[in-house]
């Protein structure tokens, strides 16, 4: 209900707000679809990047990892490549720690090679050459002694005969190269810093290549934080190195180190990348040399963080667009619509018959456009509403002029005829024809009729002739020359019977016997050309000049009742082009060119 009333009050009739509410929509679904689109895109290339940073820093420890391994399986390799180091650790691995020292006197006194007796001092210089070597351990199968060489330390030998430790049964069984460090191995090492991984190789005679024992290398697993140095500023989620088994040789989260990774069968179960748990995005590399998974998991909400504050700064930047899109529009519609209501509010007082109302608006838009339109119509409404106002009033008062009588016409009318029957029956019947004659003439005045032609024009005129040629008998005559064709022309009434009662009164020569009176009508183009030509007294050069000024002056005191009312009259009905002209010459008489329309002015007629 509150929407019906919100559109009937704001939108039903109002173009311009609902132009602006649907570009206002069309704005906002653009922008927040552009937004979503853009949020979505860089989202998801932000966590691309950041799982792409992670994948980098799992190769990195995956690389160094391999060499790692690499590099305890160099020992034995370097080893086997001195055949007299080999034959030397051999004897040491195959007999009691006592006979191999007393061995290895025996071979120095008789001469023999002085590297024979250097197989613990070979294992102890790669302990000192690496920094990352924690402990090198060698296990002996025979013996069931174990020899441990550390940083700084002297070498320790341990007895692990299988009645005090389950170490010979641990090196038996294990067949994994890389893996937690055992826990009996460390209790008889004393090595109980749980940051450490192993790399188990077997070392075998290189003679028969029968198994003579392990060696076993500790690496520290808090190296591995040198080759993720690069990227830990930029490293986000957890990096885990997991063994075969799921034990945990590396933890950037310090959270299991030490034991089995609970989530082993997942890790297992999956080829590269995956979710676990709908919580992680989880990578996976596997190394082949030695048998140990790089693992990196990254919490989605740690992502989602990344991509809220991505999220929050198009947001904000949409608003912003948005604010600004809508209001720069809406200054320009509101203005486009007030300068309209202001159009449509000077309409309304024109409507109301404020005629003088006008519109200021002088820019050169549409607007500014229909604004002096409506302004120049005004004008010429004005112009045209004071053109036929005062064809009216001339028209009315050259009416009240020529008939007065006009107060109780059919008093006039029976009036006029009883003495016209009263002339008759005394024998005066020219007494009798002009009194007809007067009475055609006077009801031609009076009749109101809604069309008035030539034909009514000229029937006028030959009445008022008519009458006049009775008066003066032999010395007037008349002649009306026309195409009965024009008859049905409608023109303005008395537009041609003042020019004839001019001539009467200041043309006709009442001592002469030849005056004459000649009408002649002709169309030419789009005018009806009217000639009245008398041979009376003509008119000097001076008065003919009058009398055009006269014709030309608005008002004057003079009776209107003649040659300036009609051309008065037809040029305010109709234009300047028509009108009335003269020509005389003292004498011989005068010529007045009537110019009206052929169609008779059509919606001005008898104003």
């Amino acid at each position: 209900m509150g929407f019906v009333k919100i559109y009937l009050a704001y939108l039903k009739n109002n173009l311009f707000m609902r132009l602006l509410l649907l570009f206002s929509l069309i704005t906002i679904i653009t922008i927040i679809s552009f937004s979503f689109f853009m949020y979505h895109s860089m989202s998801q290339a932000a966590i691309n990047r950041e799982l792409d940073v992670q994948k980098k820093a799992m190769m990195n420890v995956n690389n160094y990892l391999g060499q790692k391994y690499d590099s305890a399986q160099a020992i034995l390799f370097g080893l086997y490549r001195d055949s007299s180091l080999a034959a030397g650790v051999s004897f040491m691995l195959q007999h009691p720690f006592q006979e191999y020292v007393q061995h290895s006197l025996e071979q120095n006194n008789l001469g023999g090679n002085s590297t024979w007796n250097d197989g613990l001092e070979y294992f102890k210089n790669h302990v000192e050459d690496d920094e990352d070597i924690r402990n090198v351990m060698l296990y002996s199968v025979e013996q069931q002694v174990l020899y441990v060489l550390s940083h700084n330390r002297p070498m320790r030998m341990i007895t692990t005969d299988a009645a005090h430790s389950y170490i010979p049964e641990v090196m038996a069984l294990d067949s994994k190269s890389v893996s937690l460090p055992n826990i009996w191995v460390r209790e008889a090492a004393d090595q109980w810093d749980n940051h450490l991984y192993a790399v188990r190789s077997p070392i075998n005679d290189r003679q028969t290549l029968k198994n003579i024992g392990q060696q076993l290398v500790y690496f520290s697993s808090d190296s591995i934080w040198k080759v993720l140095s690069p990227e830990q500023k930029d490293l986000k989620g957890t990096i885990l190195v997991l063994s075969s088994e799921g034990g945990v040789l590396f933890d950037s989260s310090d959270r299991y180190y030490g034991q089995l990774y609970p989530n082993m069968d997942e890790v297992n179960a999956m080829y590269e990348r995956s979710d676990m748990n709908k919580t992680n995005y989880v990578s996976k590399l596997t190394q082949a040399k030695g048998d140990f998974i790089v693992v990196g998991l990254m919490p989605k909400e740690e992502l989602s963080a990344s991509s809220w504050r991505i999220g929050s700064t198009i947001f904000s930047i949409s608003a912003v667009c948005i604010f600004f899109a809508i209001l720069l529009p809406s200054l320009v519609v509101l203005n486009v619509a007030k300068r309209t209501n202001l159009i449509i509010r000077f309409t309304r007082k024109v409507k109301q018959g404020d005629l003088t109302a006008r519109i200021q608006d002088i820019r050169e838009d549409e607007l500014g456009q229909i604004s002096r339109s409506f302004n120049e119509m005004i004008d010429e409404l004005n112009q045209y509403i004071d053109r036929v106002y005062k064809a009216d009033i001339k028209q009315k008062h050259t009416e009240l002029t020529a008939l007065q009588a006009r107060v109780n016409p059919h008093f006039l009318y029976n009036t006029l005829e009883v003495i016209r029957m009263r002339a008759i029956s005394q024998g005066a019947h020219d007494v009798g024809d002009m009194i007809y004659s007067l009475s055609a003439l006077f009801r031609s005045f009076v009749q109101q009729k809604k069309l008035y032609t030539l034909k009514d024009e000229l029937e006028a005129c030959r009445l008022y002739l008519e009458l006049f040629q009775i008066r003066y008998k032999d010395k007037f005559t008349y002649a009306i020359e026309w195409d009965r064709k024009l008859a049905p022309i409608r023109i303005m009434k008395m537009s041609l019977q003042p020019i004839i009662e001019n001539y009467i009164v200041h043309g006709l020569r009442s001592e002469s016997t030849d005056n004459e009176l000649h009408i002649r009508v002709n169309q030419m183009e789009e005018f009806l050309h009217v000639q009245v030509i008398d041979n009376g007294n003509g008119i000097t050069e001076d008065r003919l000049k009058e009398i055009e000024q006269f014709l030309q002056a608005e008002e004057s005191e003079e009776e209107s009742f003649g040659l300036r009312s009609i051309n008065q009259r037809l040029k305010l009905l109709y234009g300047s082009k028509y009108g009335v002209e003269l020509r005389s010459t003292p004498g011989h008489g005068t010529t007045i060119d009537v110019w009206l329309p052929v169609d008779g002015g059509k919606e001005d007629y008898d104003v």
